[in-house]
């Protein structure tokens, strides 16, 4: 997760600073490797994070977003969840 530090500190102004209830999805913040668990795996339950949430939030810096948060910004259009980007679109 290229931004996993970020992510985390956002989170926490979302929460404390906005009222908003945060689900996190960072992983891997000091370059631990997870054995046995693979990309679908971590894309299900993503997908079940976007199932129970109002919207999505996605943290965009420098403009960059990643193959799956791609997916995961498709899916969340097509449930009807609003994307809200931290950085505007290009």
């Amino acid at each position: 997760m290229r931004y996993s530090k970020e992510m985390m500190k956002i989170s926490e102004e979302l929460e404390l600073k906005n009222g908003y209830a945060v689900i996190q999805c960072v992983y891997n913040v000091d370059g631990q490797k997870y054995e046995g668990i693979d990309a679908s795996t971590l894309d299900r339950i993503h997908r079940k994070k976007i199932d129970i949430s109002d919207a999505i939030y996605v943290v965009n810096i420098n403009g960059y977003i990643g193959s799956s948060t791609k997916k995961e910004i498709e899916y969340a259009k097509n449930n009807g969840k609003e994307v809200i980007f931290h950085e505007p679109l290009n």
